[in-house]
C-alpha cells in the first residue's frame, strides 16, 4: 500500500489483500474477531505456497499448565497453542501484573477443594500454575475490557487505569529461564486503540515506524514544562480522589493483616479530614459495599468485620513507595513493576523511535509518550503487539520502501499508480474546469438601452472551458487563440442577461489575478469587445446603468364593454440611474401624472400612489422600481380619479394583471398565445375582442366564438359568459384561456360534457348545451341524438371522482336544476333501462370447473395448470340480450335477475336456478352453489351465510355475480377461508386438478398453520411440503415462509405476521402450489403458463412506451394531451394503527 498513491479506508485495505468468505468485510467485526479472520484468511491464501506456515512461524506459542502433587510430586501436563493471549484488565493495575497473575502465581487446591492424582489415585493436595513454554517472534495480547455486571445484568466496558511497558522481559513468565536475556526482550511497535463504550465504537491505531518510511515531523511544544507540570498536579489530584488508592495506602502501613472495617473509617477520617460517607458514600456506595466489590484487592474476613490488604498488592504498594525491586518467594528472578502513580517511561534506546497514528484515512505523527494517553479512559488500548527485541531490520531496509519487494508487483504498482494519476487529471479537470460564454461585439447591437444579439445566439455564443485556478492572463490567451480573426484591442467584461437585453458589469484587469478570486463561476457570460461601443454605439457599463422594463399603463378612451376598467399596455426600457423627472419627461403628457403600485409585487395591487413634485429627483432604482413593475400614465382629464392629497386611487381599487389566450378557432395551422391586459373587473366579452384584434381575426368571428379555460392536462373547459366580469367567471390572473368557434350559453344555459359508456378509450366525450330548466329525459334524448343512438334502453348517470359511472338519474321528469347537475359535469349514457327504486339488476355469470389438461395440449389455454371451462350455454335472444362474456376469464354469461334489496341470499340463488339456461343444471338444493362477486373479470368476493339479505353486503349498482356449482352442500363460517391448492407433477413444470381447501384461522393465520393444514390435506410431512401463493394479474408464485419444527416455545408465543396482512394477502379463492419435497426437490413454482404471459406483459408494456414516444415526438400533434389512465374501481379502505413505543 506504500506504493498506491491513494489513502484507502481499512475496509478497503483489508478487501484487496484477499477474498473475505461469505462477504465478511460487509460487517462490523470486533479487532480481535477481526485478527483471527485476517490470520486464518492469509493461512487459506498460502496454501500450496512456500509461506503456508507463515502465521505460525510468526505469531504461534505454546502455554503449559502443570498441576504438581503434593505427595508424589508426579507432575500433569496439557499444552496449548496460540496466536494471542487475552489477558484480565478488571481488578489489575498493568500487564506485568496480570502476566503475574497467569504465569506465575499459584493455585492451591487444599481443605474442601482437593485433586485427584492420577498416580496416587486418590484425593490429595496440589498445586497448579501456566507457564509459556515457547515465544513466538511477534507477541499479540489482546485486552478484556468488556466485561458483564450480573447485578445491573448489562455490559460494561472497563476504562481504569492499565499501564503496560514499551520494553518488557518475559523471562519470569517462561517455563525455560537459562537463555540470554536477548531471548526473552520484547518490545512494543503496535497499539490498537477503542474509543466509545461497550455497545459501539471507533478503532485506531498506534505504530511503530520500524523501517523509518513515514515523514515523522512535529510542530514545536509550547510551554512544555507548564504544560507537564498542570498534567501532572492533574494526575495527583485524581489520584487523592480515587478512594482505591486512599484505602490501600492506609491498609498497607498497618502492621496487622487486618483491621476493623470500622477502625478503616476512623483512620480515613483522621487522615483525609473527612468521613467516608461525606466525601465518597455518594459515588461509590456504602464503604463495605466498596470493599466487597474488590475482592482482588481487598480480603474480608468470613464476617465481613475485619479487612486486609492482599500480599500482592501489598507488595505493589511498598514497591510504588520506596521505588525497590520486589522478589517473589517463590521465584529468584528479579522482575520490574510500574505502579499506577508513576507509569513506565521509555528506555533510551527506543527514545529515537517514530510512532504513527492511523485513524482511517488520516496519519498523523505522535511522540511515543501520547501512548501513556491510552491507559485508562473511554479512548484506550486494547490490543498491544511486542515483537522480540533482537530482531533488527537490515540497514538497506530504512528508509527503502521498496526493499525484497518483487519485480511484478513494483510493476503492478508503477500501473496502477498511471491510470491513477490520469483519473486524478480527469477529476481534477472536472472539479476545476468551468464553461464560459464569450459574447462576441461583432454579433451584437445596442438598441433600447441593452445589448441585442443580430444573429442567433449560437452564432454569436462561444463556449469555453478553463481552469478556475488560472490567471486573467491565460483566459485572455485563450480567448485570442479561440477568436484567431480578432483585431485591435480586447477588453473582457462581466455580463449578465436581464429582461431588458444583455448588460455589462466591471471590466476584468490584472492579468495576475486568479480566475476563482475575482468571482468567475460556472455558466458566467464574458463580453468581448473594444471596451468603447458596439456597432458604432456608446455602451454605459455597470450597475448603475442597469436597464429596467417597466410596463405602462394608461386608461382607454372608451369602455367596449360598459362595464369594469379598460388599459392599454406598452413596455418601455430606462436605465435604473434614470430620474423621475426624466421619466415624467418621456412618458406623461404637459399636465399628466405618474402612479406606481405601492403594494409591492407579492401582495394584491389595489393601491396606487402618485410620484409628486419632491420625488422627480429621485431615481427609477431608489424609490423601488424593478423589472415588471407597472406604472399608471393619467393626463390632466383622467386626474379626476385621483386624490392628490392622499396619493391614492378613488374611482377603482382593483388588480392590474393579465390573462394568456390560445387561438383555437384553427384559422392557423400553430396556436398562438397573447397576453391580455385586464382586471377583475374587466368583461369576458371585451376580453375576447381584444384577442381577436391581437390575432389579426375577421371581427365577425365575434358573434360565432367563445372563451373557454384550458385546465392543467389541456382539456377546455365549459365557455364562459361574456357578461361575466373576470372576478364573476372565477378566473385567476395569468389563467390560460382558449378562443373558440362556437357561442358561449347564456346564464340559463349548462354547458355539459357526455359520453356512451364509462370506457373513455371506445367512446370519445362530447359536448352539449342544453337549458337548466330541461328534464333528464329531454336531456337524454338530446344526447342520444347527438351521438346517434335511438331506443329507449338507455339511461343517464353521473361521472365520479374515480371516472367511472356513479350515481344515476332515476327521476325522468326532473329538471336538471332540480337535480343540482352544475356547468361543466360529466354525464354516462348507460344501456338499460333502470331497475324500479329497492331493486337490483344484477348479471349472472355461471362458472363450473372442467376436467384437467394434460400438460403441454394447450399450455396457453391454461392457468397454471387449473383451467376453469364453461358449457355452452345457450341464451335465447327472447330471454335475454346478448351480452359479451368476460375476456381472459371462461365466464359463460347466463342471464340477468331483478331482486329486491332486502331478499337473501338463498333467494338470489333460487331466483338464478329459473334462468333459461339453468334449468338443465341439477342442484338439490342453494346451498350447492357457491356465488362470488365478479372483479377484475376474475371471481373477487366469496358470499357467505345464505339468510344475509343483499344490501348487507354492500354490493353496489354495477355489481355482477357468478355462481359455481358444487358436488356436496356447503355453508362456510366467518372464520373460514376457502383457497385452491393444487399439487406439482414431479417433473413437469405443471399441476395437478386444483382441490378446494377449506382452512379455519380463528386461532391463526400463519404460514406454519398453512402448512399444517395443507400437509393433513395430503397425508404428507410438513417439512417434506413447500408452498406459495400464485397472484394471477403479475403470473408470478410468492413462496411462503418455511418454518421447521425446531421453534422455541417462546417464538411459538409470539405473535406471528398474518398472512391476511402483506405480502400475501391472503384470501377467499386464492391458488396455493405445492410442491411434495419427497418426489421433487425443485422449488420453481413457476409454469409454462407464466412463461407466456410475462412475456406478453412485457411485449405489451414496450409497445405501450413506444407509441407514447412517437406521439410525443409528432411534430404533428405537438400539444396533444394523452389520455388519461383508467383509474381502479373504488374500494373500501381500512387502516390499522399499531401501536408503538
Amino acid at each position: 500500500m506504500l506504493f498506491l498513491s491513494h489513502k484507502p479506508s481499512a475496509a478497503v485495505f483489508h478487501s484487496i489483500l484477499f477474498e473475505f468468505p461469505s462477504l465478511q468485510e460487509m460487517r462490523q467485526h470486533d479487532v480481535q474477531e477481526l485478527n483471527r479472520i485476517l490470520f486464518s484468511a492469509l493461512e487459506t491464501s498460502l496454501v500450496g505456497t512456500s509461506g503456508h506456515d507463515l502465521i505460525n512461524r510468526l505469531y504461534h506459542g505454546i502455554v503449559v499448565n502443570q498441576i504438581v502433587c503434593k505427595e508424589c510430586k508426579n507432575v500433569s501436563e496439557r499444552q496449548e497453542d496460540f496466536l494471542d493471549l487475552t489477558v484480565a484488565v478488571k481488578g489489575v493495575a498493568g500487564l506485568e501484573e496480570a502476566l503475574w497473575n497467569m504465569y506465575v502465581e499459584e493455585e492451591y487446591f487444599e481443605n474442601d477443594n482437593l485433586y485427584r492424582c492420577g498416580a496416587c489415585d486418590k484425593l490429595v493436595e496440589a498445586s497448579k500454575s501456566a507457564k509459556l513454554r515457547k515465544l513466538p517472534p511477534f507477541l499479540t495480547i489482546s485486552l478484556l475490557r468488556f466485561n458483564f455486571d450480573f447485578e445491573k445484568c448489562e455490559r460494561y466496558k472497563e476504562t481504569s487505569c492499565y499501564t503496560f511497558p514499551i520494553q518488557i522481559n518475559l523471562r519470569p513468565f517462561c517455563e525455560q529461564t537459562e537463555m540470554d536475556d536477548s531471548e526473552y526482550m520484547y518490545e512494543l511497535f503496535s497499539v490498537i486503540i477503542h474509543k466509545g463504550g461497550c455497545y459501539g465504537g471507533h478503532y485506531h491505531v498506534y505504530i511503530r515506524d520500524v523501517d523509518e518510511l513515514g515523514n515523522w515531523q512535529l510542530q514545536e511544544e509550547e510551554d512544555g514544562l507548564i504544560e507537564e507540570k498542570a498534567l501532572r498536579d492533574t494526575e495527583n489530584a485524581k489520584e487523592t480522589e480515587n478512594p482505591l488508592a486512599v484505602l490501600k495506602g492506609i491498609l498497607s502501613e498497618e502492621e496487622a493483616k487486618q483491621i476493623p472495617v470500622d477502625q478503616l473509617g476512623q483512620k480515613l477520617l483522621e487522615k483525609k479530614g473527612v468521613s467516608w460517607n461525606k466525601k465518597y458514600r455518594k459515588q461509590y456506595g456504602a464503604l463495605r459495599k466498596y470493599l466487597q466489590n474488590h475482592p482482588q484487592i481487598f480480603q474480608l474476613s468470613p464476617d465481613g468485620n475485619k479487612v486486609g490488604l492482599k500480599e500482592t498488592h501489598k507488595l505493589l504498594f511498598k514497591l510504588d513507595s520506596h521505588g525497590q525491586n520486589l522478589q517473589s518467594p517463590s521465584q529468584k528472578n528479579d522482575v520490574q513493576w510500574n505502579c499506577e502513580k508513576n507509569p513506565p517511561r521509555p528506555r533510551a534506546a527506543s527514545a529515537g523511535c517514530h510512532w504513527f497514528d492511523l485513524n482511517d484515512s488520516k496519519v498523523q505523527p505522535i511522540k511515543e509518550k501520547d501512548i501513556e494517553k491510552q491507559f485508562q479512559g473511554k479512548e484506550s488500548a486494547y490490543m498491544l503487539f511486542y515483537r522480540k527485541a533482537q530482531l533488527k531490520r537490515p540497514p538497506e531496509a530504512r528508509g527503502n520502501p521498496r526493499y525484497q519487494i518483487p519485480e511484478h508487483l513494483l510493476n503492478e504498482m508503477n500501473a496502477a499508480n498511471t491510470e491513477l494519476r490520469k483519473k486524478r487529471a480527469e477529476c481534477d479537470s472536472a472539479n476545476n474546469g468551468i464553461d464560459l460564454h464569450l459574447h462576441l461585439s461583432s454579433c451584437y447591437k445596442f438598441h433600447n438601452g441593452a445589448l441585442h444579439p443580430s444573429l442567433s445566439c449560437k452564432e454569436s455564443v462561444v463556449d469555453l472551458t478553463i481552469d478556475r485556478r488560472k490567471t486573467l492572463g491565460d483566459l485572455r490567451q485563450a480567448v485570442l487563440q479561440v477568436l484567431e480573426s480578432w483585431e485591435g484591442d480586447m477588453v473582457l467584461s462581466m455580463a449578465k442577461p436581464l429582461p431588458a437585453g444583455l448588460h455589462l458589469y466591471q471590466v476584468l484587469d490584472g492579468d495576475e489575478l486568479i480566475l476563482d478570486g475575482i468571482g468567475l463561476a460556472d455558466g458566467a457570460d464574458i463580453f468581448v469587445w473594444n471596451g468603447k461601443e458596439v456597432g458604432g454605439t456608446k455602451v454605459l457599463t455597470g450597475p448603475e446603468h442597469e436597464p429596467v422594463v417597466l410596463n405602462v399603463l394608461r386608461l382607454a378612451e372608451h369602455n367596449e364593454g360598459g362595464k369594469g376598467q379598460h388599459f392599454s399596455e406598452a413596455q418601455h426600457v430606462f436605465p435604473c440611474s434614470t430620474s423621475l423627472g426624466q421619466l415624467h419627461s418621456a412618458l406623461a403628457p404637459a399636465g399628466g401624472i405618474i402612479l406606481r403600485n405601492g403594494s409591492g409585487v407579492d401582495t394584491e395591487a389595489k393601491n396606487w400612489q402618485v410620484f409628486h413634485e419632491e420625488d422627480m429627483k429621485e431615481t427609477v432604482r431608489s424609490v423601488g422600481l424593478r423589472d415588471g413593475c407597472s406604472v399608471l400614465i393619467l393626463d390632466s382629464h383622467d386626474q379626476s380619479f385621483v386624490n392628490l392629497a392622499s396619493g391614492n386611487l378613488t374611482a377603482f381599487t382593483y388588480d392590474i394583471s393579465w390573462l394568456q389566450v390560445k387561438n383555437f378557432c384553427g384559422v392557423e395551422e400553430e396556436a398562438k398565445h397573447v397576453k391580455i391586459t385586464a382586471t377583475i373587473e374587466t368583461v369576458m366579452s371585451d376580453i375576447k375582442m381584444k384577442a381577436i384584434r391581437e390575432f389579426q381575426l375577421q371581427e365577425e368571428l365575434g358573434n360565432e366564438s367563445c372563451l373557454r379555460p384550458v385546465s392543467g392536462n389541456g382539456k377546455l373547459l365549459s365557455p364562459v359568459s361574456e357578461d361575466y366580469t373576470v372576478k364573476e367567471a372565477e378566473l385567476k390572473m395569468g389563467s390560460l384561456l382558449g378562443l373558440c368557434r362556437g357561442k358561449a350559453p347564456t346564464s340559463t344555459q349548462l354547458f355539459l360534457y357526455f359520453m356512451v359508456g364509462s370506457d373513455q378509450s371506445c367512446s370519445p366525450e362530447m359536448e352539449i348545451v342544453v337549458e337548466e330548466t330541461a328534464s333528464v329525459g329531454e336531456c337524454l334524448n338530446l344526447m342520444l341524438e347527438k351521438s346517434g343512438l335511438s331506443g329507449d334502453n338507455w339511461h343517464l348517470r353521473r361521472l365520479d371522482w374515480c371516472y367511472e359511472a356513479g350515481e344515476a338519474l332515476s327521476q325522468e321528469n326532473a329538471t336538471l336544476k332540480e337535480l343540482n347537475v352544475c356547468r361543466g359535469d360529466t354525464l354516462i349514457i348507460t344501456e338499460g333501462k333502470l331497475p324500479e327504486k329497492g331493486f337490483l339488476k344484477i348479471p349472472i355469470w355461471w362458472l363450473k370447473p372442467s376436467s384437467h389438461k394434460k400438460h403441454g395440449e394447450n399450455a396457453q389455454d391454461q392457468v397454471n395448470g387449473m383451467t376453469w371451462k364453461m358449457e355452452a350455454l345457450q341464451v335465447s335472444a327472447a330471454a335475454a340480450p346478448a351480452e359479451p362474456t368476460h375476456p381472459g376469464l371462461d365466464l359463460c354469461y347466463a342471464g340477468r335477475i331483478e331482486i329486491a334489496g332486502e331478499a337473501s341470499l338463498e333467494d338470489l340463488k333460487m331466483q338464478v336456478l329459473t334462468l333459461p339456461c339453468c334449468q338443465e343444471q341439477v342442484v338439490p338444493l342453494p346451498s350447492f352453489l357457491r356465488a362470488w362477486t365478479v372483479d377484475s373479470r376474475r371471481p373477487g368476493k366469496l358470499l357467505r351465510d345464505n339468510k344475509r339479505t343483499l344490501s348487507d353486503y354492500r354490493l353496489g349498482a354495477r355489481v355482477e355475480i357468478c355462481i359455481e356449482p358444487l358436488q356436496e352442500e356447503e355453508n362456510l363460517g366467518p372464520h373460514e377461508l376457502l383457497l385452491r391448492v393444487q399439487m406439482g407433477i414431479p417433473g413437469e413444470r405443471d399441476y395437478t386438478s386444483s382441490r378446494d381447501l377449506v382452512w379455519d384461522i380463528s386461532k391463526e393465520c400463519t404460514a406454519w398453520a398453512l402448512r399444517q393444514r395443507v400437509a393433513s390435506h395430503y397425508c404428507l410431512p410438513v417439512d417434506k411440503i413447500e408452498i406459495a401463493k400464485y397472484f394471477p394479474e403479475r403470473f408470478e408464485w410468492l413462496p411462503l415462509s418455511s418454518w421447521t419444527q425446531q421453534i422455541s416455545k417462546r417464538k411459538r408465543r409470539k405473535k406471528q405476521a398474518s398472512l391476511q396482512s402483506a405480502p400475501y394477502h391472503l384470501k377467499d379463492g386464492d391458488i396455493i402450489g405445492v410442491k411434495n419435497l419427497l418426489l421433487d426437490d425443485t422449488k420453481d413454482f413457476s409454469t409454462v403458463r407464466d412463461d407466456i404471459g410475462k412475456e406478453k406483459q412485457r411485449q405489451l408494456a414496450l409497445e405501450k412506451r413506444k407509441s407514447r414516444q412517437e406521439r410525443v415526438q409528432d411534430p404533428l400533434f405537438p400539444d396533444e394531451k394523452l389520455p388519461p389512465k383508467p383509474r381502479k374501481p373504488e374500494v373500501a379502505l381500512s387502516i390499522n394503527v399499531g401501536v408503538f413505543r
